[in-house]
């Protein structure tokens, strides 16, 4: 890679940063996809500056032939062209190699979900089974349990968000939570009357057994890098409760509970935008992933209320 595409890329990347608000983890992302393409360049001796639309498309044939998926070369792809989007905007090329390439053809497979009763069955498996022998740690591990599954039911928040609230998201007696989601934007999140209720029993215990550090400030702190329950420490224990409740492990994850609540909320009649909004996704293609729901739900409509619907043939 040469000192003006590595200058290039960099630039790139801070405009992604301070333009998009792009998170650290979606920057991680593309810089290892940007990598990968300068390495692909400078093994053919090319430039930034000389790349045609044949380069970009040998460039997707070296991915197929590495075995790439689908998904992970059109991703890579989509870097590239947005890379080269910017070197002509920004007068480092006179034309864009990647305007006319298309991309490999995939499908968009449909989210894992669970069904209503399928949640209620695993929120049940939460409810905390205290006996005279239960330890303090216990009986917060499992209000802990109980609190986690409720609030992510509730709110459909990423596990990211969800594992890193503030211990004031427990104090406040608002109907909503305000979380900081991707790129630092701020969104509300409704609160439902049994997730308040398992956040103040989750606290109660927490507070009796006087375990927790008083300085932290996590609702959820714990013995990690970053101070309180990580991702996979949730998944994991999400997948013991999963067991319990007679649910398959592979079926169950925290991504999945946060596709039930949109899910579940368009099979209720939510619209679709209100979803967007409450998932906290910045562009409208990315919750159209639901849409099975609301084919379904409109085929539902016809049948029922449309007044042919009755007639027979």
């Amino acid at each position: 890679m040469s000192a003006q595409d590595f200058s290039l890329k960099a630039q790139f990347l801070e405009m992604l940063a301070a333009e998009r608000g792009a998170a650290a983890n979606t920057l991680a992302a593309y810089t290892r996809d940007l990598d990968d393409y300068l390495e692909f360049l400078s093994r053919r001796k090319l430039k930034l500056a000389s790349v045609t639309t044949q380069n970009l498309r040998d460039y997707l044939a070296e991915l197929d032939g590495r075995g790439f998926k689908t998904t992970t070369a059109a991703r890579h792809l989509s870097a590239v062209r947005q890379f080269h989007r910017f070197l002509y905007a920004e007068n480092h090329r006179g034309d864009d190699p990647g305007l006319v390439i298309e991309g490999p053809k995939r499908g968009r497979p449909l989210p894992k979900t669970l069904s209503m009763a399928d949640v209620d069955r695993l929120l049940a498996a939460t409810r905390p089974q205290i006996t005279p022998t239960t330890s303090d740690f216990d009986k917060i591990r499992q209000a802990r349990m109980q609190c986690l599954v409720e609030l992510l039911y509730a709110t459909g928040l990423r596990v990211s968000e969800l594992v890193s609230l503030p211990r004031s998201a427990a104090r406040s007696r608002d109907p909503f939570l305000t979380v900081k989601g991707k790129g630092g934007r701020d969104r509300l999140v409704p609160l439902s009357a049994p997730s308040r209720l398992a956040m103040d029993a989750y606290l109660l215990q927490v507070e009796a057994a006087k375990l927790a550090s008083p300085k932290s400030k996590w609702l959820f702190p714990a013995a990690s890098e970053t101070g309180h329950l990580t991702r996979q420490a949730f998944a994991r224990d999400l997948k013991e409760v999963a067991f319990k409740s007679g649910i398959s492990a592979s079926l169950i994850s925290p991504h999945v509970l946060r596709h039930a609540f949109a899910s579940h909320l368009l099979q209720n009649g939510a619209d679709l935008r209100i979803v967007q909004e409450l998932l906290g996704h910045a562009d409208i293609s990315t919750t159209q992933i639901y849409t099975h729901v609301l084919d379904e739900r409109m085929k539902a409509m016809v049948r029922d209320l449309h007044p042919l619907s009755k007639i027979s043939p």
